[in-house]
């Protein structure tokens, strides 16, 4: 069954192609591709389609669409929050992740403004959740890594 073009669709499979740049998908990909795929209402059956889309084994739904998906869509600030709070979550943030999280900011257009009032909603988790603590400490280190 062919992919339907979606914004959420373009969103995926344009993270997706970062991730698999160095042709291989780390867990810590994996895992902020499973929120994303969650997030933008990805059916876990279309990810391994997407996966052979990214490989240039299937067509892009994108390549025969006028319609433009890129730049702000409304959703966007929650997505890109939730991708950043899985990458938190988990003890690294590599490199990879770096450049997922960095890509998917370009790619949704998220502003400085924006990230700033993302960075204190995680703040304000970081008291009444359990990883807080952590989490703000690789936020820090995310931040260092790649500034806004």
């Amino acid at each position: 069954m062919a992919l339907e073009p979606s914004r959420g669709l373009y969103l995926y499979l344009r993270t997706l192609n970062i991730a698999m740049e160095d042709s291989i998908l780390t867990d810590d990909e994996a895992s902020i591709l499973h929120v994303l795929a969650v997030a933008l209402g990805i059916q876990p059956s279309d990810t391994a389609l997407c996966l052979s889309v990214v490989r240039g084994d299937e067509k892009n739904p994108f390549d025969d669409t006028e319609f433009d998906y890129a730049g702000h869509h409304p959703g966007d600030v929650a997505t890109y929050q939730s991708a950043l709070v899985a990458a938190l979550d988990d003890e690294i943030i590599s490199e990879d992740e770096w450049a997922m999280l960095t890509a998917l900011r370009t790619i949704v257009g998220i502003q400085e403004d924006q990230h700033a009032m993302i960075e204190e909603a995680i703040h304000a988790m970081a008291d009444i959740d359990s990883n807080g603590v952590r989490r703000l400490e690789r936020l820090k280190r995310y931040l260092t890594v790649c500034p806004f």
